[in-house]
């Protein structure tokens, strides 16, 4: 078997990782403007997510015959949610720390929930997903006691994350 080995940058890695720093920085200058952007992210994505859930629900009553109604009640309330945040950023705004903080606590409680499937995998894995959850249920009860810096947190987070996905592309353009 021959081996090729590459020389040279993945120029396509190297400027999306550059525009994944550069959207960074700028969300660590503007964490207003940062949630705002946020929320309309969130209002599409919400509509899609609605968009999709009917098509699933649609695809599954064509291939099985099961005529589910959760899907469809819950699709049309996502792009309700969906389009309201998105004619409504103000409201948007003051609602997005509860939501995160709620979805942090839900996920950690189910993640709990999971612990079996977890002690599965290694112990090792057991006891990290334990403390992250229990991390999660603590930080999420904060972030529900303090909207406005849970906010301003949420922006700091979503930067620092285009951040790491940023670096990861640059580096793997090297690769």
């Amino acid at each position: 078997m021959k081996e090729t080995s590459r020389r040279g940058i993945d120029w396509g890695s190297m400027i999306l990782g550059i525009l994944f720093v550069l959207t960074a920085l700028v969300s660590f200058q503007d964490p207003a403007g940062n949630l705002i952007a946020i929320v309309m992210v969130f209002a599409l994505f919400a509509i899609l997510k609605g968009i999709f859930e009917i098509f699933v629900r649609n695809r599954l009553k064509e291939l099985t015959g099961y005529k589910a109604y959760a899907p469809i009640i819950l699709g049309v309330i996502d792009i309700i949610i969906g389009v309201y945040f998105l004619f409504n950023l103000n409201i948007g705004v003051a609602a997005l720390p509860f939501i995160f903080a709620v979805w942090f606590i839900l996920d950690s409680v189910f993640g709990l929930f999971a612990l079996d499937l977890a002690k599965s995998v290694s112990p090792g894995y057991f006891w990290f997903t334990l403390v992250v959850d229990i991390l999660g249920i603590i930080l999420g009860v904060m972030l529900l006691m303090n909207p406005l810096s849970s906010a301003l947190t949420l922006s700091f987070l979503v930067g620092f994350y285009f951040m790491l996905f940023g670096i990861t592309h640059i580096v793997y353009a090297f690769r």
